[in-house]
């Protein structure tokens, strides 16, 4: 009778952990699925930016030197890993010398480093110049807390854009910059 209350409770065991682990993958799945249903999220970021040291064609100049600002704004499409598509628009106003206006699309992909950090880099097209390139960054955001408005959280952001830059009837440049992008994240 002692063997069969054993036998018994072995596999009342047995079976109550089968059960538990039965619910708590079914939960799990569940959540995946409603992940999955949710599908990507939409985000965005505007800001600006200040390119602070540039080299280029053997010359090195600063922003005291050539003053220039840039405005970016941004459309982030993230899906339920750490990755996310941005695609950037970046008019850019140059103060001094010639007062150009450029505009440079920058699509890129930013992953998620966890503890607000983030790291990516951004393919690079001025538009009606001779110039393309690449953007590799490192950013830091905050969120806003007790903020019910549109804006999420603040950010800074470190670029290292690299420029090809091709004139006709010119010398060919390379143009290597360090920016500061501060922002806010919606």
């Amino acid at each position: 009778m002692r063997r069969a209350w054993i036998v018994l409770a072995v596999l009342t065991t047995t079976l109550a952990g089968r059960a538990s682990l039965a619910q708590e993958q079914a939960q799990v799945s569940a959540q995946a699925q409603t992940q999955a249903k949710k599908g990507p999220t939409l985000g965005g970021h505007i800001g600006f930016v200040l390119p602070l040291v540039t080299r280029s064609g053997g010359q090195t100049t600063n922003l005291a030197d050539q003053f220039s600002v840039g405005f970016p704004v941004g459309i982030t499409v993230k899906g339920s890993g750490r990755t996310a598509f941005d695609l950037e628009f970046v008019p850019q106003i140059n103060t001094t010398g010639t007062r150009v206006t450029t505009l440079t699309v920058h699509p890129g992909l930013i992953y998620s480093l966890g503890h607000g950090w983030g790291a990516g880099g951004r393919l690079a097209f001025d538009v009606n110049s001779p110039s393309w390139g690449f953007t590799p960054l490192v950013n830091h955001s905050w969120p806003i807390k007790h903020n019910n408005s549109l804006f999420k959280a603040y950010f800074v952001e470190a670029d290292l854009p690299v420029r090809f830059n091709r004139p006709v009837g010119a010398p060919a440049t390379n143009p290597v910059t360090f920016a500061m992008h501060f922002g806010v994240a919606f």
